[in-house]
């Protein structure tokens, strides 16, 4: 019999690089990436610091650095000065950005919306739920590996 938590995580990068497919098609409609995208999604909740954003996106400094300054040369975001340290300044959408945010969102919610009649929202649900308890599961995990307190709490 196979080992039916390695077919899940098999099952789970193939659905994130579909997903991934479909987020780089939905982004490049409204003349993004999705690695743009991403990086305007994060600091349209608050200015945040590039290694803020990395952590929060699971990706290098480096990668975010490069797509934020794609950011501010297309006017989507500022470099503002950060008063707990000078040396990271915070990323802070301009109203341009919020708006190329505002269309590839819209524009997301419409793909979600016609794949919902195949996907019953009870099924939604409970995916979310168990997605929720392994990502709490392997963040507790990490954390006793690399001696740190987790970042997740595990639902409830």
């Amino acid at each position: 019999m196979p080992d039916e938590m390695a077919l899940l995580v098999a099952d789970v990068f193939e659905a994130a690089g579909a997903l991934r497919r479909l987020g780089e098609r939905t982004a490049q409609a409204e003349g993004l990436t999705q690695a743009r995208w991403q990086v305007l999604s994060v600091v349209s909740d608050a200015p945040v610091t590039v290694p803020q954003a990395a952590r929060r996106l699971g990706v290098s400094r480096q990668n975010v650095q490069r797509v934020a300054n794609d950011l501010a040369d297309l006017g989507h975001l500022t470099f503002e000065p950060n008063p707990d340290h000078r040396g990271s300044p915070l990323l802070v959408l301009t109203p341009d950005g919020r708006r190329a945010l505002a269309r590839v969102t819209e524009r997301a919610t419409a793909v979600h919306r016609a794949l919902a009649p195949a996907l019953p929202a009870s099924a939604v649900t409970e995916t979310r739920a168990f997605l929720h308890r392994l990502l709490a599961e392997l963040d507790r995990r990490e954390s006793a590996e690399d001696g740190r307190a987790p970042h997740r709490k595990e639902p409830s």
